[in-house]
């Protein structure tokens, strides 16, 4: 299967468990792995045939900058359901949300969460 990887969105969301995540916000990275079938796209050079990653890019972006979660496995849940809602040329998703700041008196370089979804043969979105 091949793969568009999408590394390094950056974001400003109001995610997190304590009040004052939700109030002063931070930044969270976003990092994207698309398996689906290149092929066409490759031999054609035809936009139409793969997924247009600037169009993923805004859908994330709307998700992350978005209604606030308390668990970053949520957001990352809630963008991989999202990306395989709108784009069936995508079979599996990876998702990596890093909160890179934490609100903790402790000194690493932040936290990411990963998951992978697909969907199963009746179209439903399940892990992978």
């Amino acid at each position: 299967m091949d793969k568009m990887i999408i590394k390094g969105m950056r974001f400003y969301g109001y995610h997190g468990v304590f009040p004052e995540e939700n109030k002063l916000g931070q930044q969270f990275f976003v990092d994207l792995e698309l398996s689906m079938d290149l092929e066409q796209a490759a031999s054609t050079d035809d936009l139409s045939l793969t997924v247009n990653y600037a169009d993923i890019h805004a859908l994330t972006k709307k998700i992350v900058e978005g209604e606030p979660f308390k668990l970053i496995e949520a957001l990352a849940g809630h963008v991989a359901s999202k990306v395989l809602e709108a784009y069936t040329i995508v079979n599996d998703v990876t998702v990596r949300v890093t909160k890179p700041h934490p609100p903790f008196d402790i000194h690493f370089d932040g936290v990411t969460v990963e998951l992978r979804r697909k969907r199963d043969t009746d179209g439903r979105i399940i892990p992978a």
